[in-house]
């Protein structure tokens, strides 16, 4: 099953520091592995900021005051950005007619001269899983997974993006349990 285009929402059981309470957007799911993006983990700092630290003169304020993600553990260094998939840009994976991801410059340049996407989440870090390892947390009930609603990553505040996800499983958040029943 290719989980691509899909949340992965921690289940409340999940206490672990990095991914308790989070939301995942899957950008990549195979026989390799897996590769997301946290969407519901603000960090202390704003686009804006990050586009200066980068020495990106910003031609517009748009969208400079949205924070940036914690997208994960892997590659903290560097950042990574869901999109609107309108224009191309040199590393992008498109990913569905409505989200694409990059990893190069060129889009944060755009961003900055107000010719980038118009829908993105700017992210430092991402989540990755090797071969088999996403397909056993899941198994063992650390994930719930549902197909992806781009409006919760590039319109909902960041607050309301987890229960806005499980939402989409069709029941109210505050029923689950970190029990398990067997039938």
């Amino acid at each position: 099953m290719n989980l691509s285009n899909h949340f992965l929402i921690a289940m409340p059981s999940m206490h672990d520091p990095i991914f308790g309470g989070s939301v995942v957007y899957l950008c990549e799911h195979n026989e390799r592995g897996a590769l997301g993006v946290v969407i519901n983990k603000p960090m202390d700092i704003t686009i804006g900021h990050l586009l200066e630290r980068l020495n990106l003169n910003l031609e517009i304020p748009a969208p400079v005051h949205k924070p940036v993600m914690f997208g994960g553990p892997v590659q903290e260094d560097r950042g990574f950005v869901l999109h609107s998939p309108e224009t191309e840009f040199t590393s992008m994976l498109k990913i569905s007619d409505q989200v694409a991801f990059t990893t190069s410059r060129d889009i944060l340049e755009a961003i900055a001269s107000g010719t980038g996407p118009q829908r993105l989440l700017v992210s430092i870090g991402y989540a990755g899983w090797s071969a088999g390892q996403l397909e056993d947390e899941i198994s063992h009930n650390g994930w719930l997974t549902v197909a992806a609603d781009p409006s919760i990553i590039f319109d909902l505040p960041v607050q309301e993006r987890y229960t806005a996800a499980i939402r989409l499983l069709g029941f109210d958040p505050s029923r689950l349990t970190h029990e398990v029943g067997h039938a």
